[in-house]
Order: C-alpha cells, then structure tokens, then sequence
C-alpha cells in the first residue's frame, strides 16, 4: 500500500509484531528523515511500536529541499488556519491509511510532532472522533485556540515539552497552550526545559 504521504519508516526490530504506533510530524522547512532521528532512543523502550515520519505535503516556501505542513511567508492568521486545515485533511486521510495498513485504532497511536509538527498534532489529535494513545508536542503552540475550542471532539491526554530560550517559538506558548488545554478539560502535562533553544 502506497501511502498519501511519502514517508521515513522504522519498523519494530527482531521482527517484533507491530501493535503500536507512534506517528512523527516534523518542523517548518525539516523533512520525515529528520525527525525519525527520536525514534533511535524511543524504540528501545517500545519493542511493538512502528514509527512513521511522513513529509510535509508541501515544498517549504523558504527551504525547497524541505518540506512545510502550512506556509507561513504570509502574516495573516485566517491565512495560516486556512493552510493549516487544509494539512489537517491530508494528516487525518494519511492516518486512516496507516490504521487500515497495520490494523490499528485510535488508543494505539500516539501523535507526535516538533514546532508546526506539534501544531498539527495538537489539532488532529483533538478533532478526531476517537482519542488517541497520547500527543506528545514539542515546541510549538496552539494554532487558532477560538477555532480550535469549536472543534474539539475527545480529550486526548497531552504532553508539551518547550525549551525556554527558544527564540523561534517563545515558551510562553507553553503556558498558553497548557491554560487553554485545561480550559477544555483535555489532561495536559507540560515540561519546561531550561537553558534549551529548542
């Protein structure tokens, strides 16, 4: 089965029977390659977990040997939700695939992802009819909270993880992400690192 999005993937070693996974969304300009990097330390504590690293399905406008999940050369949040829905989409119909590929629901898999990765984890994760496993997000942030308060339909658990000198994504985002979270009464559990740029 071809999948919607191409794809790192890193499948269970000694032939371990797969029945989780852990579904990796990387950053603004990375690539799936990049962020399959975490699952070097991961699968050692996750015998029958598969992880999959999808691409953006976007060139980045600003890196072309990269990969964007929503264009962020506009300044314009109704621009950026319109993108970042549009992501959505493909996510969610890329997901359906992988549980039909490897014969797995919902609270098997974990959604994951790194600065927009993380944005979009948040979203799919929480709009989804079904919870997941778990999100685990690392610096990044809420999207939209008002259209995202409007459409959230399980209550995941999630974990935030932020450094605290990041200069790309602030880490109050961390705090605001967290407020909001708990204002939807989703189960959110944060990780502020200091002296960490990421």
């Amino acid at each position: 089965m071809t999948f919607c999005l191409n794809s790192t993937i890193i499948k269970p070693e000694n032939g371990f029977e797969i029945k989780n996974a852990v579904i990796l969304l990387h950053g603004y300009g990375g690539d799936g390659k990049d962020i399959s990097m975490l699952s070097l330390n991961w699968r050692r504590h996750m015998p029958n977990t598969i992880f999959i690293c999808p691409n953006g399905h976007e060139i980045c406008a600003i890196n072309p040997s990269g990969f964007q999940w929503f264009d962020l050369t506009k300044d314009d949040p109704n621009y950026i939700l319109e993108q970042s829905i549009k992501a959505e989409n493909k996510i969610q119909k890329f997901i359906n695939e992988i549980k039909q590929k490897f014969n797995l629901t919902n609270d098997k898999i974990c959604l994951s992802g790194f600065s927009q990765g993380c944005m979009m984890s948040l979203n799919v994760g929480l709009i989804s009819e079904e919870k997941f496993s778990c999100i685990v997000g690392f610096s990044g942030k809420i999207i939209n909270q008002n259209n995202l308060k409007e459409r959230i339909k399980n209550s995941t658990d999630v974990l935030l993880i932020h450094g605290d000198a990041d200069q790309v994504v602030p880490s109050t985002y961390l705090l605001e992400a967290k407020d909001f979270l708990i204002r939807c009464s989703v189960e959110v559990q944060t990780l502020l690192i200091k002296n960490c740029d990421l």
